[in-house]
């Protein structure tokens, strides 16, 4: 049988296996190759048994390969063996580098497709009960990578914590401190603040604060990469930030007390 040079740029997801789409799980199965990213969960390889698996993932400061390298490698294996996926964490149209991907092997001759994944700036505030956009509470919301290719806090941070929308941050924990002075510099130390670690993962973590307090909040609970950061006043609606400053008025009380500690 005829092996078509093909790549097929298909989101895994958020995190939980079984938050991936049944046209993505179909075209893992007729996969030869997989080439697959830090984020996504391992069990869906499971889905691709008779293809070859190739970690190609980028974590802050530790790439394995270079995009232009990967970009090789989608061609060479295509050319080589047919069909390869590229399986990439959420949606790969979001942050994802997947049209740049799509666009170097179409130049190569290569046929494509995408399939369209749950991205994770929805999803993981969703699974902790935050809602990105509320009736009378929040009519828009920005998705906004954390770091720039240039390594650099993105400008758009600035222009998004001036409105009133949600602000959901990808790929931020390395620049939370900037963040937090951007925020401040708008008066805006009270807006509460959501950050999810392994968002839909049975490793989950969260932390729940301010503006003013977030940095301490995250400290505490030991938070780190990959997390997304959600800030605006839909965080209130998961019920965990009211929760933690009632538990903050409670033990001032009991400092305070006389009879206390």
């Amino acid at each position: 049988m005829l092996n078509i040079p093909k790549l097929s740029v298909v989101g895994a997801g958020p995190g939980d296996p079984e938050l991936i789409t049944i046209k993505a799980l179909n075209t893992l199965k007729d996969a030869k190759v997989v080439l697959y990213d830090a984020l996504i969960n391992r069990e869906l390889l499971e889905y691709a048994p008779q293809a070859e698996h190739i970690f190609v993932g980028k974590r802050k400061d530790k790439h394995r390969y270079s995009q232009d390298e990967i970009n090789k490698l989608i061609v060479k294996y295509a050319l080589e063996r047919g069909h390869v996926v590229r399986l990439k964490g959420g949606d790969p149209f979001v942050f994802g580098r997947g049209s740049e991907e799509l666009a170097f092997a179409k130049r190569k001759g290569l046929e494509t497709a995408v399939i369209s994944g749950i991205t994770s700036s929805i999803a993981v505030p969703a699974n902790v009960g935050i809602p990105l956009t509320q009736r009378g509470v929040s009519e828009s919301f920005w998705v906004i990578t954390g770091t720039t290719s240039r390594r650099k806090l993105s400008n758009d941070v600035k222009l998004a914590a001036q409105s009133t929308a949600t602000v959901v941050i990808l790929m931020g924990m390395g620049k939370l401190g900037e963040i937090v002075k951007v925020f401040n510099h708008f008066g805006k130390e009270n807006i509460p603040v959501g950050i999810i670690q392994n968002g839909t993962t049975d490793n989950e973590k969260s932390g729940f604060g301010t503006i003013k307090s977030i940095e301490k909040v995250v400290a505490e609970k030991q938070l780190t990469a990959p997390s997304i950061i959600v800030i605006g006043e839909v965080v209130r609606e998961s019920g965990k930030l009211e929760a933690v400053m009632q538990n903050a008025i409670q033990e001032s009380v009991i400092i305070n007390s006389p009879f206390g500690g």
